[in-house]
């Protein structure tokens, strides 16, 4: 008996291998008990192979064992939709570094990021992922890593997916929060990144408040991403606290006025009752000076938000530099005069040139 495929897949901009099966990677208990019953089988199948796909982690149909070796034999074909590692590096902190070969063999990088809890009081607290969404990224942020290789395609659904069982695996820890910040920009590939949140939410088991997305700003995908009423965290590059500033940084900018993105962000909040969190590179003495975060917390007033600054972490493309602490807690000192909520992240991982704006899925 043939395999009869899942379900339609996506189609991903310039699909590279169109004919293959699609993944099961990513179908939901539901998908999978239709699927198998379609195989011929019984409807509690579509169980087992839910649990091997996400709990146990399989790679091949012809590993689950509570299949039979004739039923394993006719759907051989099928893919799960798991990824190979291609590269593998981790930084002092515990960050890791995974660069992950897909199907039609181009690469990609999520990075595993632990947190371990206070005093010894036991094993690592959590354990965030933060994975891609795109082969490279179109936005080509002048101060990314990420940018400046180009844009190859989208990730399908499965192959955002992957990234998250693929870190669970190698630090043989449940996942607890997934970062949407990795290559890619993840409005340009809205139906995989939603159907890839509800995989996660659903079937990972990880709660819509642990996943949080991160984006540019393409005009109309905020409102868009909204109406779907998700509980997930809204992250929004900023970088800049008005329109020429940002349009130096961003070249997607000129085309999306800093006004128009913050109209979207405050209807974003009204429609979903959740904040947005600006994210704000610092950039010694381009956007870094105290009347910069003045202008910032006006563009913010009245606006349910909160601002994550992120002192710039280094890239080789661009001379740009780290302010030193003095220049960061001035800032954090003007935000809070004007009760604009705030809080500094240092990256982890910059050892393993694992940290934010460094992604670029190679091994330097």
């Amino acid at each position: 008996m043939s395999a009869t495929p899942l379900v339609s897949q996506v189609e991903l901009h310039n699909p590279v291998k169109s004919e293959l099966i699609p993944p099961l990677l990513g179908a939901s208990l539901a998908d999978l008990t239709t699927w198998v019953q379609q195989q011929g089988q019984p409807a509690y199948r579509g169980k087992q192979l839910h649990e091997w796909i996400y709990d146990k982690g399989v790679r091949s149909l012809a590993d689950i064992s509570v299949f039979s070796k004739q039923w394993r034999k006719e759907v051989a074909e099928v893919p799960i939709g798991r990824s190979t590692l291609h590269y593998r590096s981790e930084a002092p902190d515990g960050t890791v570094k995974f660069l992950l070969r897909l199907a039609d063999d181009q690469i990609i990088e999520t990075v595993g990021i632990p947190t371990f809890a206070e005093a010894g009081d036991g094993p690592k607290s959590r354990l965030t992922v933060c994975v891609s969404t795109q082969v490279g990224c179109p936005m080509a942020c002048d101060f990314c890593a990420t940018g400046k290789g180009g844009f190859k395609r989208n990730l399908a659904r499965h192959e955002i997916v992957d990234q998250v069982l693929t870190v669970q695996e190698d630090f043989q820890q449940r996942v607890s929060n997934v970062v949407f910040m990795g290559l890619g920009e993840p409005l340009l590939n809205t139906e995989n990144v939603l159907a890839a949140l509800k995989c996660l939410n659903q079937d990972v088991g990880i709660g819509q408040r642990s996943l949080t997305v991160s984006t540019v700003g393409i005009r109309d995908r905020i409102r868009q991403f909204a109406q779907n009423n998700l509980q997930i965290t809204l992250a929004v590059s900023l970088h800049a606290p008005n329109q020429a500033l940002r349009e130096k940084l961003i070249p997607s900018a000129r085309a999306y006025p800093l006004e128009d993105l913050l109209t979207e962000c405050r209807e974003y909040v009204e429609i979903t009752g959740r904040r947005v969190t600006f994210e704000y590179v610092l950039l010694a003495g381009v956007n870094d000076l105290p009347e910069h975060a003045l202008e910032l917390s006006k563009c913010l007033r009245g606006f349910q938000s909160h601002v994550n600054l992120i002192p710039y972490n280094p890239i080789q493309e661009v001379d740009y530099k780290r302010p030193n602490r003095d220049r960061i807690q001035a800032f954090v000192n003007v935000l809070k005069q004007q009760n604009t909520a705030v809080s500094v992240r240092y990256s982890r991982g910059l050892e393993a040139d694992a940290a934010c704006g460094q992604l670029r899925a190679s091994k330097n």
